[in-house]
């Protein structure tokens, strides 16, 4: 008994993968289609207006043709997977204006935040530029100081060096003027002294 169970469930499990793997073959090989601007289609049971009216579906909405035609009307899948008929003169493969539309609002959308971003990133590139500006403006001003500094300093040198050369002029002067005194008179003193001594004698 149990044997059968397990035959019964394991046919029954590749038969749900098989339907499975039917289905999604099938949906692979659907084509994406739209619904053409009308107001609303009326969505029936099979090809004709004598199948059960099954609901209708919005203008614009985005489909899946399945490919099968018949009596002028085209099976399609709608947004709730369900596979119902409409009318082929419906049935379009261009995306409706609603869909255009929508494209380009978010292609303006987009277009925005790319500008935003844009914006912002100029924004942080002059704040860059006004800081850069500043802190030139500020190093010029260290730099004329320092030259400033440079050149008071240099004159200051000029000015120790003349006191320096003045000051060896004035000593040198002083040092001859003196070995010119000693020069003159330590001679004589000394012929004095010598004078004097040879009196004594």
């Amino acid at each position: 008994m149990n044997n059968v169970i397990n035959v019964i469930a394991f046919i029954a499990i590749t038969l749900s993968s098989s339907l499975s793997l039917s289905v999604q073959a099938a949906e692979n090989n659907y084509k994406q289609g739209y619904i053409s601007d009308e107001l609303f289609i009326y969505m029936h049971a099979g090809p004709g207006t004598n199948f059960r009216i099954l609901g209708t579906v919005v203008a614009g909405s985005e489909i899946k043709i399945t490919g099968e035609v018949d009596n002028g009307y085209s099976e399609i899948i709608d947004n709730k997977e369900r596979a119902t008929w409409v009318e082929s003169k419906y049935v379009t493969t261009q995306a409706g204006l609603r869909f255009v539309v929508d494209k380009l609002n978010e292609e303006i959308s987009t277009s925005s935040n790319f500008t935003s971003q844009l914006d912002g990133e100029v924004n942080d590139l002059k704040s860059k530029v006004n800081l850069l500006t500043n802190d030139k403006k500020e190093l010029s001003i260290e730099l004329k100081k320092l030259t400033d500094t440079l050149v008071q300093t240099q004159a200051k040198i000029k000015d120790q060096d003349t006191d320096i050369k003045k000051q060896w002029f004035f000593t040198g002067a002083l040092v001859l003027g003196i070995g010119l005194i000693l020069g003159l008179i330590l001679p004589r003193f000394f012929a004095r002294r010598r004078g004097s001594m040879e009196s004594w004698s």
